[in-house]
């Protein structure tokens, strides 16, 4: 299996591909990727047949910004009769190790919703088939991706539960809270998700921490930070949601959030300021430099063209300014479903607690 299947954003195809291009040079893997416009995904195909599983297992899926989802397989299985996609199928799963379950996605487009139907109908028999001959074990550690790009195309392949996202087409499902103030209270959540393993989100972000809300109104990040219990110090000029300031954990300063600065150390800081990226890094860096917070999550308004390479120099940035003060911190940026035209960070301090 030489063929890696990359998820993206819509849109976001040549960042991925050359992302992972990148990604992989460094291992000193090599290949090329196939990329069509609009299609919510990228192929990525090696030079050498073992080099793609070498990827999937040795390259941190958690640090790649603009891939959702991946997994391995033998390119596309094309001309699947309508009457029999089965049998086909099945002879390209017993090329594969047994696995632990399986997946039916899609791309991420509207073409797509419209073949989950089929692929939801299609899993039923083909998983009892799988565990007919035995491909299904709950001791593997390998997971089973089957994808529909049309009703007679199909990708199949695998993926290391441990190295690739829990979520089908790395989407997480989350309800819009009727009590948010605004969609925009998706995009923490699913940060939190993202960067902050299940176990640790009592520890990072434990009831009566303190934290500052910057770009604030009408809320939505702020909301999130209330449900946990924590005080926040919302800056922005417009107006905040009512309910929400009848909490008693919120107050209002009406100040730009690039000017603001806290009078004491607080433990997160979270930013959705639409700006340019490298106004927003170098505030940022900033709040560490100075000791303001802990942890921070904020987002990249990226721009139309080079937004690869504009993420990395933001990363470079900021790192590279923090390092000058032997300020140590972990940086990662994603792609989060629901964000649009941006990228979310996570930093926080690797010298603290």
């Amino acid at each position: 299996m030489n063929c890696l299947f990359l998820h993206c954003r819509i849109g976001f195809e040549k960042e991925c591909a050359a992302e992972i291009t990148e990604k992989a040079s460094q291992m000193e893997i090599y290949g090329y990727s196939k990329v069509q416009d609009s299609s919510a995904f990228v192929l990525f195909f090696t030079y050498e047949s073992d080099d793609a599983l070498k990827l999937i297992q040795n390259l941190q899926f958690q640090n790649l910004v603009f891939v959702r989802q991946w997994f391995i397989c033998n390119g596309l299985q094309d001309d699947l009769p309508v009457n029999d996609r089965l049998t086909p199928l099945m002879v390209a799963a017993h090329l594969m190790p047994p696995v632990k379950n399986l997946v039916v996605e899609t791309p991420d487009t509207n073409t797509g919703k419209e073949l989950l139907v089929l692929g939801n109908k299609f899993s039923v028999p083909f998983q009892k088939t799988l565990e007919k001959d035995r491909l299904i074990s709950l001791a593997s550690h390998w997971r089973m991706h089957l994808v529909f790009i049309s009703t007679q195309q199909a990708f199949l392949g695998i993926s290391p539960a441990n190295n690739s996202s829990p979520w089908a087409m790395g989407i997480p499902r989350l309800r819009l809270p009727k009590a948010a103030p605004s969609r925009a209270t998706l995009k923490l959540e699913e940060a939190w998700h993202h960067f902050i393993p299940a176990e640790k989100w009592d520890e990072y972000l434990a009831p009566g921490m303190h934290a500052v809300d910057l770009g604030a109104a009408p809320g939505g990040w702020t909301w999130q930070l209330v449900q946990r219990s924590i005080y926040v110090q919302a800056i922005d000029n417009g107006p905040m949601d009512a309910e929400l300031m009848d909490s008693g954990l919120v107050t209002h300063i009406k100040a730009d959030g690039f000017i603001f600065e806290p009078k004491r150390p607080v433990d997160w800081l979270v930013c959705d300021i639409v700006d340019k990226p490298a106004r927003t890094s170098s505030l940022i860096s900033k709040w560490f430099l100075q000791g303001y917070c802990r942890y921070a999550v904020f987002n990249l308004k990226l721009p139309m063209k080079q937004r690869y390479l504009e993420v990395n120099l933001c990363r470079d940035r900021i790192l590279s300014t923090l390092k000058t003060k032997n300020i140590h911190v972990e940086l990662n940026f994603k792609q989060l479903f629901h964000d649009r035209e941006e990228v979310t960070g996570f930093i926080f301090l690797k010298n603290k607690k």
